[in-house]
């Protein structure tokens, strides 16, 4: 009997998680720099160090080992750690919020002006900032890297010495990857939550308020999109405590009001749309011979300013050593590309979502946006395929084959598909009429449907 009591009294295990990350900040801060040094040295040595030539390989050039580690492992599970574990990424290991907090300890202190809180913004960066990647090239080159994300960590740096004082400004409004990070955190199992009534019960007069980097108003904190998952909060007014929940739940209790208009954007014309887009064009059978048709119309007519290779690399990818070397006409050719892509990708899904809504009573744009929630799993895992794709071609080049890859493709592309499904389903339950639920969700098929298309071609047809 003494035993089951011992039990009973015991706290679970995630919130003595939760309580561990709150007690041992420091070794936190340890971890955060020591990510700092090691992202700086992925980001910036190979920059200064001569392109590797067509016989290197992996574990014989610091550059090739260095995309391999960034691009071939870092970011494709650091987009998976979100689905699986939240923000923790945010909260304990990204080199660029610890950077910006740093700074913004010692720097001005500014309040942060409205325009930057701007709700558009992280669809804004992460559009321009995926495009721009892909013009310069920056899964293959050093330069690209070090001026597309060491740009990224300055910015960061800077908004910091300006904004807030000891918050993460950068991350909560502008990092081109915070609004990404919050879409797929809602997938988590789990989360800080937040008891109301226990905050509200708690009389704390002397207590310290919690000191909340990313500027979330933890009392009334309904998610994990914005919470980074940094435990520091943890236990405030034991009404604050990491706990499980089933995977997409926080989805599944959303209402149309609940639903943010830019994050709904980001995520089926951004996550979605131009994210195919950027992933697919390079391997686009459809993309060759466009741009060759009209190279050869511009030929017949002497006009060869879009065939000019004088860009400099900054601008288009412009690596004569290594015989690869963008036209005006390539850099057009990308963006329209991308735009088309994510245009019908994102219009197809965005239509249908309009059709489900519009079977349901309330405003349309509305429930659409609503429902656009329902397509996480498929953003995400969509964006995960996309980077392992890079981890695959590495491997590839040092003679290491995956002969269930097509298998393993299909199945995560499926269970995606399923879990999308899943959600909207669940999240049409509380509709009263049956007819009703069921022609909104065979919308939300369709639109789901032709997300799973480009992924096919890409993997499959292509």
């Amino acid at each position: 009997m003494k035993m089951e009591s011992t039990q009973l009294l015991r706290p679970p295990f995630l919130y003595r998680v939760g309580e561990a990350l709150r007690r041992h900040r420091g070794l936190i801060i340890g971890v955060q720099w020591a990510v700092v040094v090691f992202y700086l040295a992925l980001v910036a040595v190979p920059a200064f160090l001569p392109l590797p030539s067509a016989e290197a390989r992996m574990f014989d050039h610091f550059t090739l080992f260095a995309q391999f580690l960034f691009w071939g492992v870092w970011w494709p599970f650091v987009i998976l750690s979100m689905m699986l574990m939240g923000r923790v990424w945010c909260g304990v290991f990204c080199p660029e919020g610890a950077l910006t907090e740093f700074a913004s300890h010692y720097g001005l202190g500014r309040p942060v002006p409205r325009w930057l809180k701007w709700g558009g913004w992280p669809f804004v960066a992460f559009v321009l900032t995926t495009v721009y990647g892909q013009l310069v090239s920056v899964y293959e080159y050093p330069k690209a890297v070090l001026l597309v994300l060491g740009g990224s960590t300055v910015a960061a740096i800077a908004i910091g010495l300006v904004y807030g004082r000891g918050k993460r400004v950068w991350c909560r409004h502008l990092c081109p990857v915070s609004g990404v990070f919050g879409v797929l955190a809602r997938l988590a199992p789990v989360h800080f939550s937040v008891e109301r009534a226990q905050w509200k019960s708690v009389i704390q007069i002397h207590a310290a308020p919690v000191e909340c980097a990313p500027l979330v108003d933890i009392k009334r904190m309904k998610g994990a999109a914005d919470c980074h998952m940094c435990g520091r909060c943890s236990g405030h007014r034991d009404a604050v405590r990491l706990a499980a929940r089933m995977p997409g739940h926080e989805i599944v209790a959303l209402t149309p009001q609940d639903a943010r208009p830019w994050e709904a954007r980001l995520l089926v014309f951004g996550i979605i749309g131009v994210a195919v887009g950027a992933f697919q064009w390079s391997a686009s059978p459809w993309f060759v011979a466009g741009k060759t048709r009209i190279a050869e119309w511009l030929v017949e007519r002497d006009s060869f300013a879009l065939l000019q290779d004088n860009a400099p690399w900054w601008l288009l990818t412009h690596y004569p050593q290594t015989n690869d070397v963008f036209t005006w006409l390539d850099g057009l050719g990308i963006l329209v590309y991308i735009a088309l892509t994510a245009l019908l990708v994102g219009s197809w899904a965005w239509g249908w979502l309009r059709a489900a809504g519009s079977v349901l009573s309330g405003n349309v744009a509305a429930n659409a946006r609503w429902l656009a929630y329902s397509l996480t799993p498929m953003g995400g895992v969509g964006v995960f395929l996309g980077l392992s794709a890079m981890t695959v071609s590495h491997l590839s080049a040092e003679g290491i084959q995956i002969p269930w890859l097509a298998q393993a493709r299909g199945a995560l592309l499926g269970i995606a598909a399923l879990w999308s499904m899943a959600l909207a389903v669940a999240m049409l339950r509380r509709i009263p009429s049956a007819t009703r639920r069921w022609l909104a969700a065979g919308a939300v098929a369709m639109g789901i449907a032709g997300v799973i298309a480009p992924w096919l071609f890409l993997f499959f047809l292509w």
